[in-house]
């Protein structure tokens, strides 16, 4: 099994549990906390790679951060000490990618990104987001990112669909149309 795959299947796990039981976003934020510190510690992300160290080790040094960061004994603690007693750590961050996805899922929340040749007021950003939720159905959280190549416009991804307004874009096809008409 993939380490994509094995993290799904934990997210999925952890999430059905969290639903029965508590707060789906509180448990986000703390798996996202607990990823966030090993991630920013090059000396854990190493002891949790390394397989020549026991898990039992690993899950020592799991037991001494949970305490450390106070974080309560929970859904999320229990699965990172199972993490570490399989010896699964490095799928730490995988797993709460996959954890935020499902909870985005459960809300219906879809993520997007939006490209401009210019930065986007919040109002306009507001808008677009809006629009696109009446398209999607769902609501839309946008990323916007400028990319002044494409002139003027803007181009929105969500998920696989591509929403192209680009002056760039445009310009392409007006090439293209006269080219096919000039032969």
């Amino acid at each position: 099994m993939t380490s994509r795959a094995a993290a799904r299947r934990y997210a999925r796990a952890l999430f059905d549990v969290v639903l029965a039981e508590g707060s789906i976003e509180r448990a986000q934020a703390e798996l996202q906390s607990f990823a966030d510190l090993v991630a920013g510690s090059d000396a854990l992300t190493n002891v949790f790679a390394n397989p020549a160290i026991p898990a039992a080790r690993k899950r020592g040094v799991v037991a001494a951060l949970l305490q450390r960061t106070g974080m309560p004994a929970g859904p999320v603690s229990k699965l990172v000490q199972l993490l570490a007693d399989r010896d699964r750590l490095v799928i730490l961050p995988e797993v709460a990618r996959a954890y935020r996805e499902r909870v985005m899922d459960h809300q219906n929340i879809v993520r997007g990104d939006v490209i401009t040749a210019a930065p986007l007021a919040s109002e306009a950003l507001k808008r677009i987001e809006e629009g696109l939720a009446q398209a999607t159905g769902r609501r839309v959280m946008l990323d916007a990112r400028v990319d002044p190549s494409i002139i003027g416009g803007a181009i929105t991804r969500i998920g696989s669909t591509v929403y192209d307004g680009s002056v760039t874009t445009q310009l392409q096809k007006m090439k293209q149309a006269l080219v096919e008409r000039n032969q």
